[in-house]
């Protein structure tokens, strides 16, 4: 950089003014800074204000801003207000608050970029004790009139947690005379923060301007939710009206279409990532590899999910526990501890080695599974959550270790759910545990009320079944019957030609009730022509007609 011509005064500040406008590394800034110090500009508010802006903007030099800050002996509002913005949009927020403190007590005048900075700070700090301070000071300076700030008020009261939150965020939103996109956007976060899926969908209907962050929060939102169908019937109506794509509105439908198994989708989301995604390096885009691979491995396509995983020239610690995860969904053992032992220097953690415990769960890997508890807890320093020892109950009691399944429930360090007591009884159905199943059916009664029960009664009248106790069959039937138990009816669906199709237990509503059944009636009659014997004990469904006739 060529700073040897002679400027005047006025000038050389203009021209470096310039170069900070174009400066594009930090070394080529602090060059800069380096002759604004030396050409006597160091108290200048004009410029300094520029630098502050450009290392706020930039990379890891905030801390620089705030040394160049604190050597200026009178700064104006705009250093001010670049600084208040730096700390608001880092993970210290507070100070973004601190520095409006001081500049209050400084006697520097407040502008509407000033609160506008301070309610950010305050949104991203959950901070509503400090922004209700704040509006009153809007009010009374005269700034309730910019929109900027009546917009981060909104934004504030969305964010700032605490009772009634969104209902002045909302009564703000009401009152603005004129409202930007990025308004509606606010007080559409605010209704999903409170988990008002409706509400916020009721907002999305009536914005006259929806912009990519509109989409995406509500498809986001809808995802999150459970209500996949709706998120991907606004994924493709954001398609329709030529809404440009973002990361997260397709990592949002990616997980739609995982839990939809809706693979069609899946796939043609994938075909149209398009190339900034296939090397995988760019780490804004890691996460779709992840949503990919999970898509993937839940619609049962592992093949692809290893695939798009293999492909990745970066992986985070998701990555691979989502590839170990889906390989333990489908009962692939040995390629999910593959692909933890190729993890190397890639610290596992706690959900990691959840995805190994259950691979070696679903394929009665005993050792292997006492093996990487163990290693979890000597080797990573990891303590053992209830989803771990409820792997490992699993795990020995599919493999008949029913009495150490159940020692190591006495002592594990946390009180049994319904989960590891429920692993427990599983075992005892396979291998006809009765004295030990009812046992645990007493255990799970004390921590349950009637009605969450009903499930394990149910499998406890299998087991009774199963033994031939017929009188303690009657007797578990009874129980039911005085809470008034309805089991939950199995579903399932499945994609034929791009469409999804349900299916309930007792659902005669079906369009292919009648196929169905003789579908299944043609199974079990091939079943016995085969000489396979059909376990009849398992089959407590009609379970309402059996109660009725005790």
């Amino acid at each position: 950089m060529n700073l040897t011509i002679k400027f005047n005064h006025r000038s050389l500040q203009q021209h470096l003014f310039l170069l900070l406008q174009s400066c594009k590394s930090t070394r080529e800034l602090f060059q800069i800074h380096a002759q604004i110090v030396t050409n006597g500009f160091s108290q200048k508010n004009y410029i300094l204000g520029k630098l502050c802006s450009v290392c706020i903007d930039g990379d890891d030099l905030l801390e620089h801003a705030r040394k160049s800050f604190e050597l200026i002996e009178r700064p104006s509002t705009i250093v001010w207000n670049q600084m208040i913005r730096g700390y608001g949009r880092s993970e210290s927020p507070h100070v973004s608050m601190e520095l409006y403190n001081e500049m209050v007590g400084a006697e520097v005048n407040a502008d509407g970029f000033t609160y506008a900075f301070v309610l950010m700070a305050c949104a991203k700090a959950s901070s509503l004790r400090q922004g209700e301070q704040l509006h009153g000071r809007v009010l009374c300076n005269g700034m309730w009139s910019n929109v900027f700030v009546q917009t981060n008020l909104v934004n504030m009261y969305g964010m700032g947690g605490g009772d009634g939150g969104l209902e002045k965020a909302r009564r703000v939103f009401d009152e603005m005379p004129e409202r930007s996109v990025v308004a509606w956007n606010s007080i559409l976060v605010a209704h999903l923060r409170r988990g008002d899926v409706d509400g916020g969908g009721r907002v999305f209907g009536e914005m006259p301007e929806k912009n990519v962050v509109s989409w995406t929060t509500m498809v986001s939102a809808l995802a999150q939710n459970g209500r996949c169908r709706e998120a991907l019937a606004l994924f493709h109506a954001m398609m329709r009206a030529h809404v440009e794509m973002d990361d997260v509105a397709m990592v949002a439908a990616l997980t739609a279409c995982a839990e939809l198994g809706d693979l069609n989708t899946g796939r043609w989301i994938h075909s149209c990532v398009g190339k900034g995604l296939e090397d995988g390096s760019h780490p804004r885009l890691v996460s779709l590899h992840n949503a990919l691979i999970h898509m993937y491995a839940s619609c049962g396509v592992v093949e692809e999910a290893y695939k798009v995983f293999k492909g990745m020239k970066r992986r985070s610690l998701v990555s691979w526990t989502t590839m170990i995860t889906g390989y333990a969904k489908h009962g692939y053992a040995k390629e999910a501890i593959e692909v933890f032992r190729w993890m190397q220097d890639m610290k596992a953690d706690e959900i990691t080695f959840l995805g190994l415990l259950c691979a070696c769960s679903h394929t009665g890997m005993v050792k292997e599974a006492r093996y990487y508890f163990d290693y979890m807890i000597r080797s990573c320093g990891i303590e053992p959550k209830i989803e771990h020892y409820g792997c490992m109950v699993d795990v020995l009691s599919r493999a008949g270790q029913l009495d150490e399944a159940n020692k190591l429930i006495e002592t594990m360090p946390m009180k049994p759910n319904e989960a590891v007591w429920g692993a427990l009884l599983g075992g005892c159905r396979i291998h006809k545990r009765v004295q030990l199943a009812s046992h645990v059916i007493h255990q799970l009664k004390l921590g349950l009320e009637p009605h969450c029960a009903v499930g394990y009664l149910v499998l406890l009248s299998n087991i009774y079944a199963a033994a031939k106790r017929w009188i303690d069959v009657a007797g578990v039937r009874r129980s039911l019957a005085d809470i008034k138990a309805r089991k939950p009816s199995g579903c399932s669906w499945i994609q034929v030609n791009g469409a999804i199709h349900d299916f309930a237990a007792g659902d005669w509503k079906h369009g292919h009730a009648n196929e169905i059944c003789e579908m299944a009636d043609g199974i079990a009659r091939h079943s016995k022509l085969a000489n396979l014997e059909l376990d009849e004990s398992e089959i407590l469904l009609g379970f309402d007609e059996g109660i009725s006739r005790l």
